[in-house]
Formats: C-alpha cells, structure tokens, sequence
C-alpha cells in the first residue's frame, strides 16, 4: 500500500472512530471533497458529494444532517467562509465532521528546498503552502458559528525508500503545488540536487529512508440548537471544588504566607 493510501485509510478510520462516538443515526450526509466517505457510508441513509468550486459549496441551505470532508477543506483559499457555507448547509443540530492536513505537515519538504534553492540561487520561491495550526482552525468553527467545537491533531510519520515515491504520493493526493506566487519556471537540476543533499542530511533515519510528517487536524461542530448543551451562567454551581478535592477553600485576596 502506497503513502497516499496509507494517509487516506487513516483519515477515513479516524473520522470513523469520531462519528462511532456519536449515539444517532443521520438521514442526508454531504460528502464534500474528492475522496469518497469510505467506511463512514454506513453512518447515514444516503449520501450527497459536492466540492468547493471557486470557493462556492454548491449545496442547498438546512439540507443535510452530516457534512464530512477528507483532506479537502485545506485546499480552500477561504477556509473561514467554507466554514460558514457549510454550517448552512447543515440542519439545526447537524454535524460537521472534516479532516485536513496543518501543523507541521510537510515541514521536511519545506527545509529542503527552501535551503537547496537558498544555496544555488540565492532566494526561495515557495513550494509547500502555509497550513493552519489546531489552535487556529478550532477558533475558525466558532468564528463560522458552529456550536460545540471540538478540534485535535494526530501526526503521522511516512518513511520513504526515495524521494520520487513522496512526489508520487503527493500527487496522487492531489497535493502538488497550487499556490498563485509558486515558480512557473522548470525546476533546476542543481536546485533539486541540493534540496535532495538536504532532506537526506537533516531529515533522514539511519537507513537512508527519508522521514514525511503528515499532520492530520480532525475538526467536529454542530450547527446551532436550541436543544444543544449550554454553558451554566457564572455562579450557578451547586458544588464547590474545594470540596471535590478535598481541600480548603481560600478567599481570592489571601496571600500565602512567606516561606
């Protein structure tokens, strides 16, 4: 099994275990990306499949009870606003669930020839696109007014025997190079050859196979209630921690006492 397949099974089995958790049964689900639902087809009655084209869901508005996306919402310009468009797709109390790449995935890749091409040219051009950290994408379901917002990463570590089957991975992916500023240029020989210097010098294991950090962010949310959990208002509690940890409770405003 290829890197690509490996990547792709993994991220359909961890979407898998994320939507096992969840005690209902959904009638409509969107699948929104290139790769198919997979072993989560089972979770819904029947299945729609839509993609982001020129940054538009095509989907009509409260339609679908799931929405799920694998390894698609990265490769939108606009994430907030994907975000946004597919809350509204959502029925009152439908789920969102999307896996992307972010974090540090790649981050190999990028070292390489952003040095290789720093020595043989003196500058870079760039390569390997910006992706978003866990932190920032859980802050973008809230912003997208989605309710309970859960978000969390697991990384995954892909050795390769040679550099070419990590390009073909990539491209059988879909994850070649898209960004607007990237190089139209051929890619130099002496660029390549000192990116390739660099990932076996810095980023290789002992046995000369060359490491790939995939950071996969798993993203759930629900498209808002009335029904939904809420927040108790600051106050309310009819329990003290205190007394849950067995200890004793001090005013704010005392200060310890020097030791």
């Amino acid at each position: 099994m290829g890197g690509d397949s490996v990547l792709l099974a993994e991220t359909q089995q961890g979407l898998t275990e994320r939507l096992s958790a969840v005690n209902r049964r959904f009638g409509r689900a969107l699948g929104i990306g290139c790769h198919p639902p997979g072993p989560l087809a089972p979770f819904a009655a029947a299945w729609t499949h839509s993609e982001f084209r020129e940054e538009r869901l095509e989907a009509q508005p409260e339609s679908f009870d799931l929405a799920v996306s694998v390894l698609a919402l990265h490769a939108v310009d606009d994430v907030p606003g994907a975000l946004i468009q597919i809350r509204r797709a959502l029925k009152p109390d439908g789920l969102l669930l999307a896996a992307l790449f972010g974090g540090e995935t790649l981050r190999e890749l990028r070292d390489a020839f952003a040095a290789g091409e720093s020595e043989t040219t003196g500058g870079a051009s760039p390569r390997v696109a910006p992706l978003a950290d866990v932190r920032d994408l859980g802050a973008l379901l809230q912003r997208a007014g989605f309710a309970l917002p859960v978000a969390d990463v697991e990384r995954t570590t892909v050795r390769y025997r040679e550099f070419a089957t990590l390009v073909s991975d990539l491209r059988a992916l879909g994850e070649t190079n898209a960004l607007a500023e990237r190089s139209r240029r051929f890619l130099r020989r002496d660029v390549l050859a000192a990116a390739l210097a660099r990932y076996g010098l810095r980023h290789a294991e002992p046995d000369g196979r060359l490491r790939a950090t995939f950071d996969i962010v798993y993203l759930a949310g629900w498209a808002p209630h009335e029904g939904q959990q809420k927040p108790l208002r600051p106050g309310s509690a009819r329990a003290r921690l205190a007394d849950a940890l067995g200890t004793a409770e001090r005013p704010a405003g005392d200060k310890a006492e020097p030791i």
